[in-house]
């Protein structure tokens, strides 16, 4: 049995407009470099809310079968990105809503700031070096991915859209359904928290936390491509 969705040629050059409109007929090409080019943002972007690998996989498949499922309320009014995002977000925080209490951000918002006054700097520029470095690095990366992980909700899911996502504050701010200014604040006061447990030259690890590629990539990407071809009338 042949497959429906045939993957078709390089579409790199299609502007988010014309690969929808390919994805809206299943090109299953445009459907797969969809997925692969934000694959890994929708993954930080809802581990950053959950803590949890397996169920930020969940939520990126969820969220990528919806918006596939209702491409006609893709109206590029605002990019892509920023719509699969929204998705993406709004379902890994209707799964904590329902997992545990809320947290009271008035109590979050108000966490004691005595002691280091300097923030961590958090360089966006990958580092590049020998074996010995990139092994360093990688260790790194995986202290820093556990403090992240320790930051409390509302303060990590700021940090991960602003330091590791590179957001904007505004477009942070609109996703969050928050004050510019509070996204400052609470920018600044993870940084704060992460500076009491990470040393400053840590940080050049960073933007390799929570990769997500290879054989994870290729998993979601044909699991939704798999329930797209099931749910078919």
């Amino acid at each position: 049995m042949q497959p429906r969705f045939v993957v078709k040629p390089q579409l790199d050059n299609l502007d988010d407009l014309a690969l929808v409109e390919r994805a809206r007929c299943r090109d299953g090409a445009a459907l797969r470099l969809i997925m692969e080019r934000h694959n890994r943002q929708l993954y930080r972007i809802a581990r950053s809310v959950l803590g949890d690998d397996a169920e930020a996989e969940d939520v990126v498949q969820e969220a990528y079968f919806r918006a596939f499922t209702h491409l006609d309320g893709f109206r590029g009014e605002a990019r892509l990105a920023t719509w699969l995002t929204r998705i993406a977000l709004n379902e890994a925080l209707e799964r904590l809503r329902k997992r545990r209490p809320s947290v009271e951000l008035k109590h979050i918002d108000t966490i004691d700031e005595q002691g280091e006054a300097r923030v961590i700097y958090l360089p966006s520029a990958r580092q590049e070096g020998d074996p010995e470095a990139a092994a360093a690095r990688a260790e790194v990366r995986r202290l820093i991915e556990r403090a992240v992980d320790q930051l409390p909700d509302a303060f990590r899911v700021v940090f991960v859209l602003r330091d590791i996502e590179e957001m904007s504050v505004e477009a942070t701010a609109s996703h969050l359904g928050l004050r510019p200014e509070t996204v400052k604040t609470r920018l600044h006061r993870a940084r704060r928290l992460l500076r009491q447990s990470l040393d400053q030259t840590l940080s050049n690890a960073l933007t390799d936390a929570f990769p997500f590629a290879g054989a994870r990539c290729a998993r979601i990407t044909q699991a939704v491509l798999d329930r797209l071809e099931v749910a078919e009338p």
